[in-house]
């Protein structure tokens, strides 16, 4: 049976009546999986109402310790529909069981209580300062939160990172109106259930569907309603949420695109670094802002760990998500997996030699309508190739060898994007140095996707505006403002 999913206004779903619908297809095998409803402007409207509506009502007169707890309870709740989530993500995603049941789904419980614990943890300064009347002032800041936040979110690992914006936002008093990607919206409208079910006031989450410019997504980030505006996704559409955000000053949170760069150095842990590249270059088909499409081998250990990750490309287990033999999903949808291919015809035109892969596995005939593509491994290619300058968010990555420090930290610092990379050595004063010099967000030293929620996360350079993570995230979902009292 087809799901319909509506918006989720007011703490109730809507009616379709009226509505246009469109088809969410499974990239597995491309059936019509769901019908969803696009809200039109009005059905915006009515969100943005209802979340401040909620926040000058019970959601922003609520006491913290109150509200926590409400996060708490909706952390308990998805982890009780554990097995209702992990269905969800796998059908709108495609990716395997493992990704959902080890990394995305219990993740995105976390954030729920992560950060409620963080916001009733963090102090905030005062300052005693002397008066020509020798009496003195008292100043001190408080935190109020930032109002009615457009939350725009990504296809790729949709719950986990949605949840990464709801978690601070929720938690810092704001109410939100959420747009899930329109390849990904059955985990945002399951969460609509939970937190009714838990009893958080009306209005204070609110989800509508639909599409970008000219849709649902144009309508949250051109309101005048709506304060503030966290989106992850590639970046030119940040850059057009950030016009829009430019009338009435509202304020942006972006995490943006990347081409990271792994760099090996010959005295790695060799094993470590070749399963470290391999996960971070083929993890979630490659769909992750995170991922390495760009990897340095120091040149005697090139060929060996070029043989070595071709062998693990090659053993990927394709199938459907719910067979747990299965390692290796679809990419998102046909019109992603066209934008990938063409990429990989684009290596071959620009002279690369294809280690692996760079097409369509032959897969068995129930499955041939879904968006599958290679595992793919390039060498060869110049520095100045398309391929490995742009942000192909696939499963691909092009190895090329290198001989010393400087001309590696250049390689890897020759890009627009600096959301991450990832160094693997057993020299960690050569790391250390290196960490420093590299210059993204975000650098593992023989790790990659390891995660403190405490920590700054965030790009440089054309990979992000902002922190989020722990205390950092507080910074864009309240305001300070400061009291003085004349003693």
């Amino acid at each position: 049976m087809t799901r319909l999913i509506t918006s989720f206004i007011d703490g109730e779903f809507q009616s379709p009546d009226g509505a246009r619908l469109f088809d969410k297809r499974s990239p597995v095998d491309g059936r019509v999986i769901a019908r969803i409803a696009e809200a039109p402007q009005a059905e915006v409207d009515r969100a943005v109402q209802a979340a401040r509506a909620a926040l000058l009502g019970d959601w922003g007169r609520m006491p913290m310790e109150k509200r926590s707890a409400l996060l708490h309870a909706v952390a308990d709740e998805i982890t009780r529909r554990f097995d209702d989530f992990v269905e969800a993500e796998m059908a709108d995603t495609g990716q395997p069981a493992h990704v959902m049941t080890q990394v995305f789904i219990p993740r995105g419980a976390a954030n729920f209580k992560v950060f409620a614990d963080v916001v009733k943890n963090v102090p905030t300064e005062s300052f005693r300062m002397d008066t020509p009347d020798g009496r003195g002032a008292l100043n001190y800041a408080i935190r109020k939160p930032k109002g009615v936040i457009g939350v725009i979110c990504p296809w790729n690992a949709p719950f986990l990172l949605m949840t990464w914006k709801l978690g601070p936002a929720l938690a810092c008093g704001n109410t939100v109106v959420v747009k899930p990607s329109e390849e990904t919206p059955l985990t945002a409208a399951l969460l609509g259930e939970v937190m009714a079910k838990v009893g958080v006031p009306r209005g204070v989450y609110n989800v509508v569907n639909g599409f970008g410019p000219k849709s649902t997504g144009e309508f949250i980030t051109t309101h005048p309603k709506v304060d503030a505006i966290t989106f992850t996704g590639e970046t030119r559409t940040g850059t057009a949420i950030m016009k829009a955000a430019a009338e009435g000053m509202r304020d942006v949170s972006f995490e943006l695109g990347g081409k990271n760069a792994g760099i090996v150095f010959a005295d790695a842990d060799f094993d470590a670094a070749v399963d470290g590249i391999f996960r971070s270059a083929f993890l979630n088909t490659g769909q992750v802002c995170l991922g390495t499409e760009r990897v340095y081998v120091e040149r005697p250990i090139f060929e060996h760990f070029r043989d070595a990750l071709k062998a693990k490309a090659e053993a990927v287990r394709y199938g459907r998500p719910e067979d747990h033999h299965s390692t290796y999903g679809p990419l998102i949808s046909q019109e992603h997996r066209d934008k990938v291919l063409g990429y990989y015809q684009r290596a071959v035109d620009e002279g690369a030699t294809v280690v692996t892969g760079g097409g369509v596995p032959d897969m068995p005939a129930e499955l041939k309508g879904g968006c599958w593509v290679q595992p793919t491994i390039w060498t060869g290619l110049k520095d100045d190739a398309s391929v490995v300058r742009e942000e192909i968010f696939g499963p691909c990555c092009h190895l090329r060898p290198f001989d010393s420090e400087d001309e590696v930290v250049a390689l890897a610092n020759d890009n627009v994007y600096g959301l991450s990379t990832t160094i693997w050595t057993q020299n960690l004063t050569r790391a250390h140095r290196m960490a420093e010099r590299i210059e993204v967000g975000i650098t593992w030293i023989n790790s990659w996707f390891l995660r403190d929620l405490r920590t700054p996360f965030g790009g440089s350079k054309q990979s992000g505006i902002g922190r989020e993570g722990g205390v950092h995230s507080l910074e864009f979902y309240t305001e300070t403002r400061n009291v003085c009292v004349k003693l």
